[in-house]
């Protein structure tokens, strides 16, 4: 027997190769087994799960804004409406390179570098699955030259939406207010879902006072997209629901007259319905376009309206803050007449000038050489400070303020546009409350005699004299100024009407007192003696009001008041209110033209032209 025989053993290595293959049957047998489970899980018992994963890679929700609720005055007339524009947007996840792709947008013309900022702003505050916007109201031009380079810009497309117009622009657009992109200040006061998908929100006016009412509710879409994640087809899952409709109170043609009479000057006016509140027009002058912010104004543009020394944005109607002037006369002559302190025959003699008992300081007339003999009726026809210089000394601050509180002047009045700042009426109590040095919390005689023609520390906004002269026409009824007439439902066209608001009414004086006020405000219109009677002498119905002048600075004792040499800006404020037909009044009005210098000569004939458009149609 060899070596080799000897060490080889035939049947040992026959038992080994035989549990090798028995093992590797059962390994196989095992595996298949796995697999052959793992299958019937996948595709059987978990098939609707993975389903629903697979039509996923397909199919994605997107945000359907709702159509926003249109504005219109209270003759149907559209103020703000909804026009069909392209625009630029993005998908974040979609897109390969962000950074990229906004520069070489950039580089086309399709926007601008300091877009890009905003556009990132934009993207960071909104999911990555939802549309951000790029560029909005693509003009033909943006269009076929994006379309052009579509192939190079993945996540990046041209889409159809509603954006916010007005069609007759600046008209009105402090009250309207604009509409303007999300900010996080924005977001942080709305309900985030129901704003997926939309870009812009009421930032000022109506459109932000009403924004839940205009906005609407989002719906959803199933979008349907290619591998590379461009949308071929859409099927609604919930229907978006429109925004409410608005009717205002405003009637555009009267607002197209108020403009046109203020004639580019700085200044503000408000016509009312003194029987329901109703605000006719509201002007603040100068204005704006609010398209320019529904079209996405660039940050330089902004700081330019922001800059004006016009202050174009302000809305000098409710927030303006001015000194009444002798606007607040016959409020104090009511007052006086109520309270016993004066008598419709009571006179004095108007030298031009009036100084307090022991004092040789002269408080000055408009008039230098006076006015003679005057009595009640003759110093408001003729606007006598010295007059009610007297009677204020007769009256004390503290009677004042509470005539004119109840009137409406001093606190809010409450109408719906934001904004709205409350007037002054200083009292003692108020200069002890608003100062804190003992000296300066004395109330002085000479602060009543100022404030008895609505100077010193006296306040008013155009919104408060429309009001108190409304008040002063229907001998004390008031009601809360309301720019609200109704609320349309956008599918069913069901209106819901806003019932005019009570406020308490003026419950001092008897029918002799308000008849005695009203007639002396007539005079000033249709009398001869009248300061207005150039204006109001031919205006075939009976209108009564009140002038008024509001210094912008103090002129020294010694020195007198040259309007010739003056800065423009330095110029007295022109100031009137007045109220038609003197025996059913349907309107009132107040305008202040600022540095307009005389209030009948300048802003009486633009409450004419008001009252007259009004009250012939």
């Amino acid at each position: 027997m060899s070596r080799l025989e000897a060490i080889k053993d035939t049947a040992a290595e026959q038992r080994i190769f035989l549990q090798r293959i028995a093992l590797a049957f059962v390994f196989v047998l095992l595996a298949s087994g796995a697999v052959v489970a793992r299958l019937t899980q996948l595709q059987v018992m978990d098939h609707n799960y993975y389903s629903e994963l697979s039509a996923g890679n397909q199919i994605r929700l997107e945000a359907a804004p709702p159509t926003r609720g249109l504005i219109l005055d209270r003759n149907g007339v559209v103020l703000a409406e909804n026009l069909p524009v392209y625009q630029l947007e993005m998908i974040a996840e979609q897109v390969p390179d962000v950074g990229e792709s906004l520069t070489a947008l950039e580089s086309l013309g399709l926007i601008e570098a300091g877009d890009i900022e905003n556009i990132n702003d934009r993207r960071r505050r909104t999911a990555p699955f939802n549309p951000v916007l790029v560029k909005s109201r693509m003009n033909e031009a943006d269009v076929a030259l994006f379309a052009q380079h579509r192939p190079y810009f993945q996540g990046i497309d041209i889409r159809a939406r509603l954006v916010r117009h007005y069609p007759h622009k600046q008209l009105a657009a402090h009250a309207l207010g604009y509409v303007g992109g999300l900010s996080p200040t924005d977001l942080s006061r709305v309900d985030r879902t129901n704003y997926k998908g939309t870009a812009h929100i009421g930032k000022t006016g109506i459109e932000r006072a009403f924004e839940d009412t205009l906005h609407g509710s989002t719906g959803n879409n199933a979008v349907i997209t290619t591998a590379e994640g461009r949308a071929v087809s859409f099927e609604p899952r919930v229907e978006p629901t429109p925004g409410r409709n608005i009717y205002l109170t405003l009637d555009i043609e009267l607002q197209r007259v108020a403009e046109k009479a203020l004639d580019g000057r700085r200044g503000a006016i408000v016509a009312i319905d003194p029987n329901n509140g109703d605000v006719l027009a509201i002007v603040s002058a100068p204005a704006f376009d609010p398209n320019g912010f529904t079209n996405g104004m660039n940050s330089r543009d902004f700081a330019l309206l922001q800059q004006d020394l016009d202050q174009p944005l302000f809305n000098r109607a409710i927030a303006g803050r001015y000194p009444p002037g002798s606007t607040i006369k016959p409020v104090l002559a009511f007052g006086a007449l109520d309270s016993g302190r004066t008598s419709p025959n009571s006179t004095i003699n108007c030298e031009g000038h009036f100084s307090l008992p022991g004092s040789t300081h002269r408080y000055r007339d408009w008039k230098p050489e006076g006015h003679g003999l005057v009595d009640l009726k003759d110093a408001i026809a003729q606007s006598c400070d010295v007059y009610f210089y007297q009677l204020a000394q007769d009256m004390d601050i503290d009677l004042m303020h509470d005539y004119l509180i109840e009137f409406g002047l001093g606190p809010i009045l409450g109408i719906e546009i934001p904004g709205e700042k409350p007037g002054l009426v200083p009292s003692r109590e108020w200069k002890q409350q608003r100062f804190s040095r003992r000296a300066d919390r004395v109330w002085f005689p000479g602060e009543t005699v100022i404030a008895s023609i609505g100077q010193g520390y006296m306040l008013a906004t155009p919104l408060q004299l429309a009001h108190i002269a409304g008040t002063l026409g229907t001998r004390g009824q008031r009601f809360k100024p309301r720019i609200t007439l109704a609320f349309e439902d956008a599918i069913s066209g069901e209106r819901e009407a806003v019932a005019p608001i009570v406020l308490p009414p003026v419950q001092r004086g008897d029918q002799h007192t308000w008849t005695h006020t009203i007639e002396a405000m007539q005079d000033v219109l249709q009398s001869v003696r009248g300061s207005a009677y150039a204006t109001g002498r031919d205006a075939g119905y009976g209108i009564a009001g009140k002038s008024g002048t509001a210094q912008v600075f103090s002129v020294a004792q010694e020195d007198k008041y040259d309007d010739l040499e003056l800065d423009e800006r330095l110029k007295d404020h022109a100031l009137f209110v007045a109220f038609a037909p003197v025996e059913a009044p349907r309107i009132a009005v107040a305008v202040i033209v600022e540095n307009g210098s005389s209030g009948s000569a300048v802003a009486a004939p633009i409450a004419r032209a008001i009252t007259d458009s009004w009250l012939q149609r």
